[in-house]
């Protein structure tokens, strides 16, 4: 306790706006925002909005405006706010720790208002004297200046239309193609610089419009939360309840948000509760010993980040993160939570050898406290928050990640579908002459889909660390490599599940993504790049305008294999299917660079079907000498109860078909 801390006795009985003294020149300690009920319940892990409590909260008392702060520090001994409204002396402003043993300092300072820049200093576990950011605050410096500021909110929401029908937009039987950006590197004002960006708002004016254009449903930012280090991409973040001051203030970031939603594009953020760096002003050691993470450095330490874990086992840790998680539903409006790393979080021996961890209680080698912590996470979501959608990137067979949690799953929305990505870009990596013994590749992934709510993901991860750029991933010419990658996009649109797409594949980048620089726009000067670009915008309107592509896309019967038989042509049939029957498509993919002239394909009824998409359409660069324009009257076959019907199959093509209505 701080020596200057009051007694039992000191404590009104009386609220403090009932008291008739204020010394404007001190900080003020027999005001709080915390009942009994409130402290019980952040100990507890069930304080779900923390936010309202904790950090600074622009207040007045007594008529006098200023900012009441409240900060976790159980192991502290003094407490005091430092910043440039006091020169930064420690113990000029000191905060005073409740009675009740909780480790909560608080305490108002009069004329200390919106915009201030401020430190915890802390006398901490041993002595340890050290100076923090506030884990509450709304806004902190630009980098590499580290200091928070203390921010109340001032915006008027304009997306009341979006919030009260965005269920209908964010359902699982609703289109889901998203587009990753890393809102730094997508565009800069020079684009080789990487201290060189666009505030929030001139993003929104260059992305929204893109990602209306190109027909994606949903944005995904990767993290967007305060960080020090531009190198981590966000995923080793300090401040988690504020978006990053490299683009602008707090402010900026919902005006972005509106404007998605005003196009009707639905916001992900990335989210990040696996894990935290060891920044000085950050949430490591923050009152001189292990407070956020595990103090057992066989659970509390992450070897592939170098980063330390949340102690999920702690009721304050824990509310302290729901009440993030609920935090950008409530104050930023977004409409989902892509939770990163999720499979480090579940497992106990993620990344380590015998030895180098423990089992749970029962011997197991599940984080049972985590698997608590995401279960209760995704109810507080599912609860408080219509038409929103959570998604893990799990990418082990772990079961149940996207059920119900009244049915033992974690109750996440969907989940991505690593084991897709990596069978998918297998196969499209072999040369088109030996995919005809690869291609249980392919079809393997129907085998499993329906135990999950699947995201297929093509994200940042796959084109960086030398792993080359999509485009230069496929075999064969400049022509070949294209028609390899709208073939590999137009499988991937026609296939169940919701799809991402990282920044730049839309486009045929050619180099490895690099943060430090901006996306090769320039590319789309050659008609090969912007005819890739052309098509992935078709795939994503066509997947927004034909139900057969999301009505069932988690749902067993909203897919057929049509024919998984001719393995030596490499051509490959299924069916999509919605709730009426003349919304089915055929998809028709020709995994060679071999054109097929008279290609036979069985269908149910003797009806006219059309061509509404073609891969190889010269839109998209491709040769259009094989489109399908008129499609003759199915023929019936001997002794079958199915019809024949006849078409061309482009080289490296694939084809969707549909009744004539």
């Amino acid at each position: 306790m701080s020596k200057s801390s009051p007694n039992n006795s000191d404590i009104p009985t009386k609220p403090y706006e009932e008291q008739h003294f204020i010394d404007t020149s001190k900080t003020v300690w027999n005001y709080s925002l915390f009942s009994d009920e409130v402290i019980k319940k952040f100990q507890e892990g069930t304080l779900y909005n923390a936010y309202a409590f904790f950090g600074n909260q622009q207040i007045t008392v007594l008529g006098n405006s200023g900012t009441y702060f409240a900060v976790w520090a159980p192991n502290a001994t003094e407490l005091s706010i430092v910043g440039n409204f006091n020169d930064w002396k420690e113990n000029k402003h000191p905060l005073y720790v409740r009675l009740d043993k909780s480790g909560i300092w608080e305490g108002f300072i009069p004329d200390c208002n919106r915009g201030e820049v401020y430190k915890y200093a802390i006398n901490g576990f041993q002595g340890k004297k050290i100076q923090k950011g506030d884990p509450f605050a709304h806004y902190w410096e630009k980098k590499p200046l580290t200091a928070s500021i203390t921010w109340n909110f001032e915006y008027k929401w304009k997306d009341s239309d979006w919030m009260t029908t965005r269920e209908k937009h964010n359902s699982l039987n609703s289109p889901y193609s998203i587009y990753e950006v890393h809102l730094a590197s997508w565009m800069r004002p020079d684009p080789f610089d990487e201290e060189s960006y666009f505030s929030f708002w001139e993003i929104a004016e260059r992305l929204v419009p893109y990602v209306k254009e190109m027909g994606f449903t949903h944005v995904e930012i990767m993290p967007v939360m305060e960080y020090p280090f531009d190198g981590s991409w966000g995923y080793q973040g300090t401040g988690y309840f504020a978006p990053t001051s490299r683009f602008g203030h707090p402010e900026e970031f919902m005006a972005m948000i509106d404007a998605f939603h005003k196009e009707g594009i639905g916001v992900i953020l990335d989210w990040v509760p696996s894990h935290f760096p060891y920044d000085s002003h950050g949430l490591f050691m923050f009152d001189g010993t292990h407070t956020y993470e595990y103090a057992d450095m066989r659970k509390g330490y992450h070897p592939d980040w170098n980063s330390y874990i949340f102690n999920y086992k702690r009721g304050e840790v824990k509310s302290f993160l729901i009440s993030n998680a609920r935090f950008w539903f409530d104050c930023f409006h977004i409409d989902g939570l892509r939770v990163d790393a999720v499979s480090s979080m579940l497992k106990l021996d993620y990344s380590r050898t015998d030895g180098e961890w423990e089992p749970n209680e029962y011997g197991g080698n599940g984080n049972i406290e985590a698997i608590s912590f995401l279960k209760d996470m995704n109810k507080m979501v599912y609860s408080d928050f219509k038409g929103v959608q959570t998604i893990a990137e799990e990418a082990t067979n772990w079961p149940g990640v996207s059920k119900p949690t009244y049915a033992d799953g974690l109750g996440f929305g969907m989940k991505w579908m690593m084991g897709w990505m990596h069978d998918t870009l297998r196969y499209f990596k072999q040369d088109p002459l030996f995919r005809q013994q690869q291609q249980d590749q392919l079809s393997f992934s129907m085998m499993y889909y329906f135990d999950e709510n699947f995201v297929l993901p093509l994200s940042h991860d796959e084109v960086v660390h030398g792993k080359s750029p999509m485009i230069y991933k496929m075999p064969g010419d400049e022509w070949q490599k294209f028609a390899n990658l709208r073939l590999l996009y137009t499988y991937m649109f026609t296939h169940p599940g919701a799809k991402l797409l990282f920044m730049g594949n839309e486009f045929g980048q050619t180099e490895e993504w690099n943060y430090k620089t901006a996306l090769r726009w320039d590319l789309l000067q050659f008609e090969c790049h912007k005819g890739m670009k052309n098509c992935v915008s078709g795939l994503a309107h066509l997947l927004k305008k034909e139900p057969a592509l999301f009505e069932k896309q988690f749902e067993s019967e909203g897919f057929e294999w049509l024919d998984l038989n001719k393995r030596s042509e490499s051509v490959i049939s299924f069916k999509r299917k919605s709730s009426q029957p003349n919304e089915e498509l055929i998809i028709i993919l020709n995994m060679t660079p071999v054109e097929r002239i008279e290609w036979k394909v069985k269908v149910p009824e003797q009806e006219i079907w059309v061509e509404i998409f073609n891969s190889d359409d010269m839109h998209y660069w491709g040769t259009g000498n094989y489109m399908n324009d008129i499609l003759q009257l199915p023929e019936m076959l001997n002794n079958d109860a199915h019809y024949q019907l006849t078409l061309t199959l482009p080289p490296l093509a694939g084809i969707v078909l549909k009744r004539s209505s």
